[in-house]
């Protein structure tokens, strides 16, 4: 039986979870490749810590070069995330003849042209199911199953932390500070939770999927990207009442020759499937002109379900070695020539109904001012709540009909400057037509 050699570069959480799901299920894998994975060395700056496996004497090394110069490695493994030193191991081990297998989402949405352009010179594979979804395996489907298919549209929900977050603000009505406080004393949330809570790692996602369904490059800093700070549990409540749910939502759409790509909180109807998304896990909602509408759903996140992901590539890069062959297919699933450079609609173009939350005075002619400040910029009200006074604050909330973003902004920005409003108001995107 022929043994394929494996490197892994970062031993932290995830890594420990390939390296036991690889020890624990050898038989199974080496039942269905008719191969051995070995895993022949192991890089990592601690060397000395105990992760609970065990490993044969020589493994571990804290000089990744033993793996990157290594001719009998085939692939390579990176699981230190972040983008240095984590791109230039990606590009050395290319450029030595390796396939190379990621979980690195950042990495990729920022430098993935360079790395991509490099394995297609290099004819290697460079695989990365585990950037997207965790154990989910939406990327392999996209280029595989359904990849006869011209994509329209991409719906995810790609954060555990922020879904987390919302479904306990949903559910027991808490605030989100209090919340995130919670989420990060049971780890669902970093100490620092800046990538998740404010949309950047949901937008590496996203930025991935754009280049996948769409066969374009993507510049990442023109993905608009909106966290989910400003959202407060009057918000949840008034959301409910109008029969949505608050999530944070990745959201990519064709529209001729350019596409929308944009990350926001965002109301999806209750009886919506992707409404049901609670806690950390993930769902992706893609729509293709044969397929129609497809949805995946699973854990985003976590040991167990990262480290399947990392050892299905692992296995799909076995089958090509085993057959003789190299890039069998390029890494977004275009061949490298065949790639555009779509451009990114400019938020205040989109169209969309609208969450709009007013903190007025209680005193006659408000609601008249509101509605006359928004009928000047062709922005019809479809529903209305008005409630009790609240402090000395009244909450007025009205449903839009469609309408374009920029003369939504337009109004709220008069409307703001109004003397009887007493907060800035809070708009939030609503998402309906998931055709």
């Amino acid at each position: 039986m022929k043994d394929i050699y494996v490197g892994l570069i970062g031993f932290g959480t995830v890594g420990t979870g390939v390296v036991r799901l690889l020890a624990d299920n050898a038989g199974l894998i080496s039942d269905k490749l008719g191969a051995r994975l070995i895993l022949k060395k192991i890089a990592d700056l601690d060397i000395t810590s105990d992760r609970g496996v065990k490993l044969p004497a020589g493994v571990l090394t804290a000089d990744v070069n033993e793996i990157l110069a290594d001719p009998e490695i085939s692939i390579v493994i990176e699981l230190i995330g972040g983008y240095e030193p984590a791109k230039s191991f990606v590009l050395k081990a290319i450029s030595a003849g390796k396939h190379v297998v990621t979980a690195n989402k950042a990495l990729l949405a920022l430098h993935g042209d360079e790395i991509y352009a490099l394995a297609a010179e290099k004819g290697v594979e460079v695989l990365y199911e585990a950037a997207v979804g965790g154990g989910i395996p939406v990327l392999s489907a996209i280029k595989g199953n359904m990849a006869a298919n011209r994509f329209n549209t991409i719906l995810g929900i790609l954060n555990g932390t922020c879904n987390f977050i919302l479904t306990k603000m949903t559910k027991e009505g808490s605030d989100f500070a209090d919340v995130l406080k919670n989420a990060q004393e049971l780890g669902y949330a970093e100490a620092d939770p800046t990538f998740d809570i404010e949309g950047i790692d949901t937008a590496h996602k996203l930025a991935l999927l754009l280049s996948l369904c769409f066969g374009t490059k993507v510049q990442f800093d023109r993905i608009y990207t909106e966290g989910i700070t400003s959202i407060s549990s009057i918000d949840i409540n008034f959301a409910q009442q109008f029969g949505y749910r608050i999530k944070l939502l990745a959201i990519g759409k064709r529209d001729g020759e350019r596409i929308e790509a944009r990350v926001h909180p965002t109301m999806i109807p209750v009886h919506y499937p992707m409404a049901d998304v609670d806690g950390a896990f993930n769902a992706i909602r893609l729509t293709g002109d044969f397929v129609g509408p497809v949805m995946f759903y699973g854990r985003g996140a976590g040991m167990e379900a990262t480290a399947s992901a990392v050892a299905g590539d692992l296995m799909d890069i076995s089958r090509n070695i085993l057959a003789g062959v190299g890039q069998r297919v390029s890494a977004r699933g275009f061949h490298e020539h065949t790639v555009a450079e779509l451009a990114i609609k400019p938020i205040g173009e989109i169209v969309s109904r609208y969450y709009l939350r007013f903190s007025v005075v209680d005193r006659p002619g408000v609601l008249a001012a509101i509605a006359g400040a928004l009928g000047k910029y062709n922005i019809s009200i479809e529903s209305m709540i008005q409630t009790g006074r609240s402090g000395a604050h009244v909450p007025i909330v009205i449903i839009t009909h469609e309408a374009v973003e920029r003369d939504v902004l337009a109004a709220l920005a008069e409307i703001d400057g109004f003397d009887l409003i007493r907060e800035k108001s809070n708009l939030i995107r609503i998402e309906d037509n998931l055709e």
